[in-house]
Order: structure tokens, then C-alpha cells, then sequence
């Protein structure tokens, strides 16, 4: 697995960042669920753009066709307690291109703290 980082923005604009291989490590003993894609708010939303940087350009949008392409839906997407997606929007695309209604998941039942906050991502291990 590549080393990946969910991103998101505290209602305060801290922006909160979560190592997603941690994530999944944490979330292996979990039960796997069936959520309906219509219950993915992310499906609509800039998911992969919203924070700045990466720009929705033509390449940008290829390399995510290209991720998309290499998924494998065997693997559960995780949800936050909240159900917002913290790992597995490729996933969750793959799913809604081959016409499924819904995808496998596992969910935090209580918020789980960021790993890191307020962290240039340009800095970040990868």
C-alpha cells in the first residue's frame, strides 16, 4: 500500500490530518458493513480538491482514472464515526461506475484523533 494521508478541515480551520495505513491498521478488527453509495456525501462534493493545492486539470483528473482503474472493491472504504469517508473514495467511484448501489465499509464508532495537525503537507512522509 502507498503511503496516503486523509486531509480534513476542523470547523476552527485547523486542517487535521490522518495516516490512512494507520487508519487501516486500527480498523482491521472492525465489522465490515454494506452502505449505500446514495449515503456517500463525498460522491458530490470537491472531495479530492476542496483543501487547495491539486487542481481539478485534465491530467489531475486522469491519474484519479487511473487510481479508480487499480482499485480493488474487495478491500472495505473506512468511515469516520460520522460516516464520511476517511480512506477509499477510489474505491467508492469504481463502485458507482460499475453501476453498484452499494460498497463495503468499516466504521469508527468514536471520533479517532488526527495524527497530525496544522502540518504543511509538502512535509509529510510519503
Amino acid at each position: 500500500m502507498r503511503q496516503q494521508y486523509h486531509f480534513r478541515r476542523s470547523l476552527d480551520g485547523q486542517l487535521l490530518i490522518w495516516d490512512v495505513i494507520k487508519l487501516v491498521e486500527m480498523a482491521q478488527a472492525m465489522p465490515v458493513i454494506t452502505v449505500s453509495l446514495d449515503a456517500i456525501q463525498e460522491l458530490d462534493e470537491a472531495f479530492w480538491y476542496d483543501l487547495g493545492g491539486a487542481k481539478p486539470t485534465c491530467r489531475n483528473v486522469a491519474e484519479h482514472a487511473k487510481l479508480i482503474q487499480q482499485t480493488d472493491l474487495n478491500y472495505p472504504i473506512i468511515l469516520c464515526h460520522e460516516g464520511r469517508v476517511m480512506d477509499g473514495m477510489h474505491r467508492v467511484c469504481k463502485a458507482l461506475m460499475q453501476g453498484a448501489t452499494h460498497i463495503k465499509a468499516v466504521q469508527f464508532t468514536k471520533p479517532i484523533a488526527p495524527h497530525f495537525i496544522d502540518v504543511d503537507p509538502e512535509t509529510l512522509p510519503y
